[in-house]
């Protein structure tokens, strides 16, 4: 009994190393977390926290080479509709027998201005009507092949407006 068990543990032990994960060509992003859920209201960095967002793709082509100026990672202000192009993944080399590849991304997004409809407000200057406002990011990316991942969204993040 004992040889069968070692057996069939060898089995699988050989059918999970040469069995690469099969993931669609195209990145599949799952939202993992953000390092806190309040920043401070600001327009030049007075706060930040961290994005962290799981990946697969099966054709291994994440992040930019050195020579690659392109953009590929999309955070979006779902306040604003306004998206943020400024972020840029390393390159990920492939590895192993397979293309296929999965692993997490951590970034930072800065403090951003509390926004309400209100006239003569202006944001990030004047006093806030509301102590707090709620942002959302919607998030992607884009391989270098072109194909688009899925949208994520993070959860919602309270801005400490100025009062």
């Amino acid at each position: 009994m004992k040889h069968l068990s070692f057996f069939f543990f060898a089995l699988v032990l050989w059918q999970a190393c040469t069995q690469p994960p099969e993931y669609p060509i195209e990145p599949v992003i799952e939202y993992l977390s953000v390092s806190k859920n309040t920043m401070r209201e600001g327009k030049f960095q007075e706060d930040t926290l961290y994005v962290t967002i799981g990946f697969t793709d099966g054709d291994g082509d994440i992040g930019r080479t050195d020579d690659d100026s392109t953009i590929d990672l999309f955070v979006t202000d779902m306040r604003t509709g306004i998206t943020d192009n400024s972020y840029k993944i390393p390159f990920v080399p492939e590895l192993g027998s397979g293309n296929g590849i999965s692993g997490t991304i951590t970034f930072q997004l800065f403090s951003t201005c509390c926004i309400f409809d209100d006239p003569g407000y202006v944001p990030c200057e004047d006093i806030a009507p509301e102590p707090f406002d709620t942002v959302q990011y919607e998030i992607y990316l884009v391989d270098r092949a072109g194909n688009m991942s899925n949208v994520v969204v993070t959860e919602p993040i309270l801005i400490q407006c100025r009062q």
